[in-house]
């Protein structure tokens, strides 16, 4: 069964490929087929049985579009991606992940240097080659260079960023979910523990039919390769050449598995020691005792680590930094889920020039979300083509006034996402400052300053008083951009001292505080966070979720999340600040 999900990814592969064949984003035919992901991604049916002529009457979706749909749906392809495939092969694609490395930039490349992969793309540059392209020069060259250490794009073991990976493993784990053979279906591996980069995809099943799961597995559309097929274990490549590993156990050996192959390397091998210093062994298949054969847990994971003497111990902490003996001496952290977030404080509408839902449908997302209270945070008007003029905010304004009287269980605050200048300046005069409930300030630009400049920046940011929260804080983009060069620590102890809170901003491409700078405020007194979902459309209100488990990775404690409190609570928390 093809579902929207499927549709969705294959049209997003067709935008990319468009991108590189004509050359620009902004395309006519780029821009009908977002419009097309969009529409697909809120149908409340499933467009696999929907014909051409009420897929055609579906905002958004062409005449083009909706023969593409039908295609995929009867053939499990498209011919016009197949084609677009072949001129631009997955190695090449991943060049476009390199920041200053745009579509006609990569064609360039492949034309008149045979540069069509990243380690060509290296070799080229080890070379001095990139310097008779024409706009390239030593410095563009050594930027790139730089890039591609720090996105991660060498060597053997290639990452895939999360926002990539996850929608394909819910894919995979949803459709082999509905299978009457399967009991219990869970993806592992990094991804479970929530890295916000990837190698592969492990998935476990537990099914006492494993040869009809592997069937179903490698018929999946996007399976584009078969590398490994048995009983037990089925490896495939998807067209972007992401390996997806599919394992079948015993549903009595479900919980060991799961606990092994979600890893990290380091936890099992402790975990390991532990059931030794006990007379036990722990594998794959269960924790026994190898004197009597005798399995004493394997079902599921809380019952392992119970038998072990510890405390149930989340995915996103079992890296073996420390979280073993916390949970051998009941001194785990308290983590901030998802089901503790009572407001969202980073949203955008098309009341901003990059938001993709009207004001309306925003709001009434947000109240079908359940949210006690979101800040509508439009950008400030530094920030060209995208930010909103004093008029504008007054225009919007009015409207939330309206919207207050329709969902009056919703706290709706007006807010603002201001632009820090490479000064630790942002948008608006103080006293029109003071008139936002909420301000969240970001860096848009200048993002290859040097440490000291960004950390004070920042910092002059944090020390404005209508500054209530610095967002997204690296401002890197996953697997495209790395992040700027800041001195942490220096940043929240500033936030501290000035009450001031850190986004966790929970967009898949960003998930930005990164974990392991999180884990530096577990030490530094008074550091609050908020987690906010960035939403620029209706669809994007589960980045709390992606918020909350980047937040637990980084040992971030429910009391030290604002926006758990209730909103008086949340709003003393504002004010105090600027008083």
């Amino acid at each position: 069964m093809i579902r929207n999900a499927d549709i969705a990814r294959i049209l997003q592969e067709l935008v990319d490929l468009l991108i590189m064949a004509e050359g620009s984003k902004q395309a006519f035919r780029v821009r009908a087929y977002e419009k097309a992901i969009s529409a697909v991604e809120t149908l409340p049916a499933e467009a696999a049985d929907m014909s051409a002529s009420e897929l055609e009457k579906v905002p958004g979706i062409g005449k083009s579009t909706a023969s593409k749909i039908r295609e995929y749906v009867d053939t499990g392809s498209v011919s016009r991606v197949v084609e677009l495939r072949k001129r631009f092969p997955a190695e090449m694609m991943e060049l476009t992940r390199i920041p200053g490395l745009g579509p006609k930039t990569v064609v360039m490349l492949r034309d008149q240097l045979g540069v069509a992969s990243v380690d060509q793309l290296r070799q080229a540059i080890a070379d001095d080659a990139l310097q008779s392209l024409p706009g390239m020069g030593e410095k563009s060259q050594q930027k790139i260079a730089t890039a591609i250490e720090r996105l991660g794009l060498h060597g053997k073991d290639r990452r895939t960023p999360i926002a990539d990976a996850l929608p394909i493993a819910e894919m995979v784990v949803d459709a082999l979910g509905t299978l009457e053979a399967v009991r219990r279906v869970q993806y592992c591996g990094s991804l479970r523990r929530f890295r916000a980069t990837i190698a592969d995809i492990d998935i476990v099943v537990a099914s006492n039919s494993p040869r009809q799961v592997m069937v179903e597995f490698v018929a999946m559309p996007l399976v584009e390769e078969v590398i490994g097929q048995g009983d037990t274990k089925t490896s495939v490549l998807t067209a972007t050449g992401l390996q997806i590993d599919v394992r079948v156990v015993k549903p009595s050996q479900f919980g060991a598995a799961i606990l092994y192959f979600t890893g990290s390397k380091q936890h099992n091998i402790e975990l390991r020691q532990r059931a030794i210093e006990r007379g036990l062994l722990l594998n794959e298949y269960g924790l026994e005792d190898p004197e009597t054969g005798k399995v004493e847990a394997s079902r599921t994971e809380t019952a392992i680590y119970k038998r072990l003497g510890l405390d149930f111990i989340s995915p996103e902490l079992r890296e073996g930094i420390g979280e073993i003996a916390a949970a051998g001496s009941a001194s785990l952290p308290d983590l901030v889920a998802a089901e503790d977030l009572r407001g969202d404080l980073h949203v955008h509408s098309t009341w901003s020039g990059d938001g993709r839902s009207p004001l309306d449908d925003m709001v009434r997302a947000a109240a079908g979300q359940g949210l006690e209270y979101i800040a509508m945070t439009e950008h400030g008007e530094d920030l060209a083509i995208n930010g909103l003029s004093r008029e504008q905010i007054a225009a919007e304004r009015r409207e939330l006034e309206r919207l207050r009287a329709e969902y009056p269980q919703l706290q709706i605050l007006s807010g603002s996402e201001l632009n820090i200048s490479p000064e630790g300046g942002v948008d608006y005069d103080p006293d029109f400052l003071a008139s936002f409930d909420w301000c969240v300030a970001s860096v848009h630009t200048y993002f290859d300053l040097d440490e000291a400049r960004q950390t004070d920046r920042i910092i002059k940011a944090i020390q404005n008083p209508a500054v209530s929260a610095i967002g997204h804080f690296t401002g890197r983009r996953i697997g495209h951009r790395p992040g700027i060069e800041v001195n942490a620590r220096a940043v929240f102890e500033a936030a501290a001292d000035t009450g001031t809170a850190m986004e966790i901003n929970g967009h898949l491409h960003r998930l930005d505080v990164p974990a392991d700078q999180l884990l530096l405020a577990r030490d530094i007194p008074g550091v609050k966070f908020v987690i906010s979902t960035d939403s620029h459309h209706t669809t994007e209100f589960r980045n709390l979720h992606w918020g909350a488990h980047n937040a637990r990775r980084g040992w971030v404690e429910r009391s030290s999340v604002i926006n758990t409190m209730p909103f008086a609570e949340l709003m003393s928390f504002v004010n105090a600040k600027r008083t």
